[in-house]
């Protein structure tokens, strides 16, 4: 066996270790991602079964203290009222929480039903006009839903509180083996690669997640000019 023919082979083993080192890297991303959704879905459950319940079985009580207050007590009556105001909209914010960390549409009646919840969602709490399109999607496993659903997130959140948009479009397309996110937005803009700095649940942390499905996220900005953000995942991540 000549010289020549040794490195080529020396040079495949390496590249095929190389392969096989990225696929268990990516599975081994996705499990821990999978790990924190799941645990996002149980403080969700908490908060809203036994938090929420909670809250609502003392706004009850409050109800029933008012009610049986006696005419005359106005100063006590009025401290009722404020307590029982507070109850209600700490009782609002943990539901709001709950379905934020984890939104049981999601689970019941899959993406394009989480989508629109979302859409509608951000729209009414930012005052942006938010519109989906979204193409008749194929079956879709539960982790890809996620991914989708949160790049989704992400991106609205930073469209309408950072960058002050008034206007935003959501598009979900299939494109041949893969599916195609576009999120587009009319606010400040800014510098991509600033945008894409942050970790963590930013876009720099979307793109992150996508590379564990073989996705990209890409951004197309400036300033003044609004944003687009494009996300592209194979239906067939393994």
């Amino acid at each position: 066996m000549s010289e020549a023919t040794e490195l080529r082979e020396l040079y495949q083993q390496l590249l095929q270790r190389l392969e096989r080192n990225e696929r268990e890297f990516r599975r081994l991303g996705r499990a821990v991602w999978k790990v924190q959704e799941d645990e996002r879905r149980r403080i969700a459950r908490e908060l809203h079964d036994g938090v929420g319940q909670n809250l609502t079985v003392l706004k009850h009580r409050l109800h029933e203290l008012d009610a049986a207050l006696a005419p005359r007590d106005d100063a006590l009556r009025g401290t009722v009222a404020a307590a029982l105001t507070l109850c209600g909209d700490t009782l609002e914010d943990t539901r709001e929480l709950s379905r934020m960390l984890r939104p049981p549409i999601l689970d019941d009646l899959g993406l394009e039903a989480a989508l629109r919840w979302l859409v509608r969602s951000q729209g009414q709490s930012s005052g942006a006009q938010v519109t989906l399109e979204i193409d008749a999607l194929p079956p879709l496993d539960g982790e890809l839903q996620t991914l989708l659903f949160r790049v989704t997130q992400e991106a609205l959140t930073n469209a309408a509180k950072h960058a002050g948009a008034g206007e935003i479009q959501v598009v979900l397309h299939r494109r041949g083996t893969s599916l195609l996110l576009e999120i587009f937005d009319n606010g400040r803009g800014s510098d991509p690669e600033l945008a894409l700095a942050s970790g963590g649940n930013g876009l720099g942390g979307m793109r992150e997640r996508l590379r564990l499905y073989g996705g990209q996220l890409q951004l197309r900005s400036a300033v003044g000019e609004g944003m687009r953000v494009s996300a592209r995942v194979p239906l067939d991540y393994t």
